[in-house]
């Protein structure tokens, strides 16, 4: 330990007297009093407590004044240790040794956690994150009660009433989620733990189709830990990495256990808004081909980073009479066993597809357009998300994982940053082998923005990494064939020619070309003037140090956005369904701040 601490006092001292402090120049409304708590080159990551917004904000001129005029405004209070957390203590976070510890406090409208992390003599803190935990008044009455002996036997029993409640005949739900994937049933669960009527509706057959659908060898690329459901961690008899029908089949049980209405083959043709009545004129088409009009107040985008298959315009393709598909549209290698494949990309959809048709015997030819981040899945990826695999084995117990996600969502975007640099320098020379081998087969490295690795790469576009399960040892070792896009002359009818005369036959082409974001879909179901006001959605906003409208309100009022990882989604589908609640209780979610 840290010599000064062992002089002149421990962690737990140290971050209670902070947090009196700082409860102290926040009764007092005294910002200078505040400003001395921080150092200069401190972040403040709010999360809905004070702001009702997502938002970073940075040094401690700024933060001190916004601090303290937030708290004024929510009725912030009884800032103090939360005793049911560990307690607080020595950590290293992005390099810096630091004692982390956790606060928790009271506003008007609810009850708020906090992680913060101090210098090593305890006086001025890093980083501090407040967020809403609860909202008083916020959760639904739930009767224990037992049926009174010889009541009706025939009055309905659960299963009817279930069943009822999902028809929606003569109501309308207040929410209505588009996307019934672990983005949409993690939200609708939130909303329904706060008595929130909601619908789920998704075009596929069967819950859980849009993972069981997906190629025949796909699997989660990072370990079960991390990807726990909110309210229902998985068994700890679940693998390590979570094959897709598995996943499919979670979501399935998840939605029965958690009461989701869920209308599956319904088709949502899109809204318009009603600004004096605030609801919308939601078109579905139903399974049997029926039309429907719902008037929710709100509408949940939860149609994924990836949900819009994006086709490219490749005019050399013209001449070529084989097959094309999006990789979407790819099940398995079986049907091309003996013939020659050429797939474009090089994300994880490419290198599974290419694994995946090289075992079934086909000819494979991978088509690089772009540099691309290649990371060994075990250990190597997995570093990223180290916070959850070095706590225990599975991180199943719940008030665990509530801990685990609670530090996670408490890192400001620089700090997040200045960790993956680390871990991406640590990567680089763990994988050394592997990517001397992939350079001198030819492929194109790179490793995200200022090296800062896979994650953030994939809240900026949504992907442009593969995580290593064999296909780049493929590569390698030339089993796998590989060639840039620039190489590439024109396809004929039956094949490809190069830029240096060779030519290569081709039965089949795979485009593992991406998908297009969720600002297309808005544009395309509400319309230009929608799209307008929303602005962006996902990548990551220079201002707010956030993802663009991710959880949060956006221009658009009754139209809110979920997506990313099962982790995004379980830790963030909590903030979104508390500001609907809160919208539905009467409470103003905007402040002149």
């Amino acid at each position: 330990m840290d010599a000064n601490l062992m002089k002149n006092g421990s962690n737990a001292e140290f971050a209670y007297q902070w947090a009196e402090k700082f409860n102290l120049a926040i009764q007092k409304e005294n910002s200078k009093n505040l400003g001395v708590l921080f150092i200069d080159d401190c972040h403040w990551r709010d999360l809905l407590a004070l702001t009702w917004k997502i938002e970073t904000c940075s040094g401690r001129g700024v933060i001190q004044e916004k601090i303290i005029t937030a708290a004024k405004i929510q009725g912030m209070r009884n800032f103090r240790i939360d005793e049911r957390r560990s307690k607080p203590k020595l950590v290293e976070r992005a390099g810096q040794q630091c004692i982390e510890a956790f606060g928790c406090f009271d506003t008007n409208i609810g009850k708020g956690v906090s992680v913060f992390r101090l210098a090593l003599d305890g006086k001025q803190a890093w980083t501090f994150m407040s967020a809403l935990e609860e909202l008083f008044d916020g959760k639904p009455n739930i009767s224990d009660d037992i049926p009174d002996v010889g009541t009706d036997i025939a009055a309905p029993n659960w299963l009817d009433l279930r069943k009822a409640t999902q028809e929606f005949l003569h109501r309308d739900p207040e929410v209505l989620i588009v996307g019934g994937g672990h983005a949409g049933c993690t939200s609708a669960a939130e909303l329904g733990r706060l008595g929130v009527e909601t619908l789920v509706v998704d075009m596929e057959k069967r819950i859980g189709d849009n993972w069981r659908l997906r190629y025949h060898s796909l699997k989660l690329h990072n370990r079960t830990p991390i990807n726990h459901f909110p309210h229902m961690p998985f068994p700890d008899t679940f693998p390590g990495y979570i094959p897709k029908d598995k996943l499919a089949n979670w979501i399935e049980s998840y939605v029965d256990a958690m009461e989701i209405n869920f209308w599956t083959e319904t088709r949502f043709d899109g809204a318009e808004y009603n600004f004096d009545s605030q609801h919308w004129h939601a078109r579905l088409t139903l399974k049997d081909g029926s039309s429907r009009i719902l008037k929710p107040k709100h509408i949940i985008m939860a149609t994924s980073v990836s949900g819009t298959p994006n086709m490219p315009q490749i005019p050399i393709l013209d001449e070529f009479s084989g097959k094309v598909v999006h990789s979407s549209q790819f099940k398995n290698g079986e049907d091309w066993n003996g013939k020659e494949v050429v797939v474009f990309g090089t994300g994880t959809s490419a290198h599974d597809i290419c694994q995946n048709l090289y075992a079934n015997h086909a000819k494979v030819t991978m088509v690089q357009r772009s540099p691309t981040m290649v990371i060994n899945v075990d250990p190597s990826a997995q570093l990223y998300d180290g916070l959850y695999l070095k706590a225990d084995g599975k991180t199943k117990s719940e008030g665990l994982l509530v801990e685990l996600d609670q530090i996670n969502s408490s890192f400001p975007m620089a700090v997040t940053r200045r960790a993956h640099q680390i871990i991406t320098r640590k990567v680089k020379k763990i994988d050394a082998g592997l990517l001397n081998g992939l350079e001198a087969a030819g492929f194109k490295l790179e490793f995200g923005e200022d090296d800062t690795g896979w994650p953030l790469k994939y809240r900026q576009r949504g992907g442009g990494y593969y995580f290593n399960a064999g296909c780049s040892d493929l590569i390698a070792a030339r089993k796998i064939g590989l060639m840039q896009f620039d190489d590439i002359k024109t396809f004929t009818e039956n094949g490809l020619i190069k830029k240096n005369g060779e030519s290569q036959a081709a039965d089949l082409v795979v485009l593992a070309t991406g998908y297009k974001g969720q600002d297309y879909l808005t544009k395309e179901l509400f319309g230009a003037e929608v799209a307008k006001r929303v602005g962006k959605v996902w990548g990551v906003n220079a201002e707010t140090q956030e993802l663009n409208n991710m959880w949060t309100l956006t221009g658009q009022p009754g139209l809110w956005y979920t997506a990313g990882s099962l982790s995004q989604c379980r830790i963030y589908s909590k903030y979104l369904a508390m500001q609907i609640k809160a919208i539905q209780m009467g409470h103003q979610l905007t402040y002149p701040l």
